[in-house]
């Protein structure tokens, strides 16, 4: 085995072995002292390639967030066919759907948008751009397809949307506590009657055209 495809696979291990760590531990819990004794790698061969933690989670979250975009660049093709409002509904959904099977990616996601260390803040922000320009570049485009209040513009509605985008699921899950449910159903029938709400504050209707200033 060649010198480079040995340190590619060293780093596959110990990508998936911190993984495993942040992504049922959390953050805060795990130590690269705890990585290298419950996964049998070497304090030398952990040092060699990353620093400390921080370089570690950083380098975790990376993948994390250019699977994550490739999967919502894919999906989001497909959506531009819906009308307008089902679109938005559905890309909403995407981010869930891809950490449906993927309980792990799932936490650390949650951690560096949650609960990650300040001073890390910047670094994660700068990591995720991709994703979020693919984001905005959906957005703005479904918007355009939009009739939208008289008070609103594409460029406040896009604000919005990104703003309810960032915290959606931390809202849903309050909303299925409101009423006890905390199945994947309720979870979905919760995300579809909040993105109900979303839309129709934002989408003129022709029952209230009159009432809108």
């Amino acid at each position: 085995m060649r010198q480079q495809e040995r340190q590619e696979r060293s780093r596959q291990l110990i990508a998936q072995a911190a993984l495993e760590e942040f992504g049922s531990a959390g953050y805060d819990a795990v130590t690269m002292d705890g990585i290298c004794a419950g996964h049998g790698i070497s304090k030398g061969m952990m040092y060699h390639y990353y620093a400390n933690k921080d370089e570690l989670f950083l380098s975790c979250l990376e993948t994390i967030f250019q699977a994550l975009g490739a999967y919502i660049g894919q999906e989001t093709e497909n959506l531009a066919a819906l009308p307008a409002c089902d679109a938005i509904k559905a890309f909403f959904l995407l981010r869930e759907s891809f950490f449906q099977e993927r309980p792990r990616e799932k936490r650390m996601f949650e951690d560096a948008m949650l609960r990650a260390p300040s001073r890390l803040s910047g670094r994660i922000q700068e990591l995720r751009r991709p994703l979020r320009e693919e984001n905005d570049r959906f957005l703005q485009q479904t918007i355009a397809r939009m009739t939208l209040r008289r008070t609103l513009d594409e460029q406040k509605a896009a604000r919005y949307l990104n703003s309810v985008y960032t915290v959606f699921w931390t809202i849903t899950e309050q909303y299925c506590a409101e009423s006890g449910a905390d199945d994947l159903h309720s979870m979905l029938t919760s995300a579809e009657e909040i993105l109900d709400m979303v839309a129709f504050g934002m989408v003129q209707q022709s029952d209230s055209e009159s009432s809108v200033p």
